[in-house]
C-alpha cells in the first residue's frame, strides 16, 4: 500500500471550489499507458491529498481524493468528500499533478465499497491516462557527468541534493526519503545555492511545488522535489539564463 510518511503535510478533504475541469480534446494532451507510470502518478495524488474531481455520466461532479494505491492488486482506494455518493457506471476522473500538469482517466466498473468505511470506494487502476503538461518554461535535464546540484540550510541542517533538471523558472531536485521527511508542498527554501556546472553558481529562494516518490535501479527509493524560483536577483537570473542557453546549444 502507499506509504504516506514521505510527506509531513497532506491536503485536507476537497471542497466543491477545488473542482478541476476536464481536459479538452484539442488541448494537446498525451496518453500515459505504462502501468508503472500510472501507479506512480496516482501514488503522487495519494501522497499530496490532491483533490480529484469525478464526473459520473448523467450526474453532477463529485469531489474526492485518493486514499491509497495497491499496484500489486492493480486497485486504488478513493475517499469521497462529505456525504457524496458515487454511482456505478462510467465516470471521468480529473486531478492536477503539481502546478503545471493535469491527469484524467475514465473507468466503467462496479465500485466496491470498503467494508465498514462507506466513504471509501475501491476501483481498478486505469489502463490509460490522459496527461496535459502546461509548463511555462521547458525543463532541461542536467548534463550527465557534470556538477549540477543544490545546497541549502533548513532548521540548522545542511541539505545537498542533485539537480536533475532546470529551467528559467524552476528546478527539479532529487532527494532521499529521509531528506523528504523535512519537506512539504508549499515550503519555502531561502538562499539556496544552485551549482550549474563547474563555473556557474546561482543563489535563489525556492518554493516546493511537487513531491513525487519514484524508484531507481541504482539508488532505490528517491523523491522528486519540483521547485519554483520565487526570488532571484537580476544578476543571478542572467547567470541562470546563460546556463539554460549553454545546455540548449549542446543539444
Amino acid at each position: 500500500m502507499t506509504d504516506l510518511s514521505l510527506l509531513q503535510m497532506r491536503k485536507g478533504p476537497p471542497k466543491p471550489a477545488d473542482a478541476v475541469d476536464r481536459i479538452r480534446p484539442d488541448s494537446g494532451a498525451h496518453d500515459m499507458r505504462d502501468p508503472f507510470d500510472i501507479g506512480d502518478a496516482l501514488t503522487t495524488l495519494a501522497l499530496t491529498g490532491e483533490p480529484v474531481t469525478v464526473y459520473p455520466r448523467g450526474q453532477d461532479f463529485v469531489m474526492a481524493r485518493i486514499d491509497s494505491v495497491d499496484p500489486e492488486h492493480k486497485v486504488f482506494t478513493l475517499e469521497l468528500a462529505g456525504d457524496d455518493v458515487l454511482a456505478e457506471g462510467e465516470a471521468v476522473f480529473v486531478a492536477a499533478l503539481g502546478s503545471n500538469a493535469k491527469i484524467q482517466f475514465e473507468l466503467d466498473a462496479d465500485w466496491a465499497i470498503v467494508e465498514g468505511r462507506p466513504e471509501l470506494v475501491q476501483l481498478p487502476l486505469p489502463e490509460v491516462c490522459l496527461v496535459l503538461n502546461r509548463r511555462a518554461e521547458p525543463r532541461l535535464e542536467s548534463p550527465v557527468g557534470m556538477n549540477y546540484g543544490a545546497r541549502f540550510t533548513l532548521l540548522g541542517k545542511v541539505f545537498e541534493m542533485p539537480l536533475y533538471d532546470f529551467s528559467r523558472g524552476g528546478v527539479g531536485l532529487r532527494a532521499t526519503p529521509e531528506q523528504a521527511l523535512e519537506l512539504y508542498v508549499g515550503k519555502k527554501l531561502e538562499g539556496v545555492q544552485l551549482e550549474l556546472g563547474t563555473s556557474l553558481a546561482v543563489s535563489a529562494d525556492l518554493e516546493i511545488r511537487l513531491l513525487r516518490p519514484f524508484r531507481t535501479f541504482l539508488l532505490g527509493q528517491q523523491v522528486q522535489v519540483g521547485c519554483r524560483i520565487s526570488n532571484i536577483s537580476m544578476q543571478m537570473r542572467q547567470t541562470l539564463e546563460r546556463a539554460v542557453v549553454k545546455v540548449q546549444k549542446r543539444r
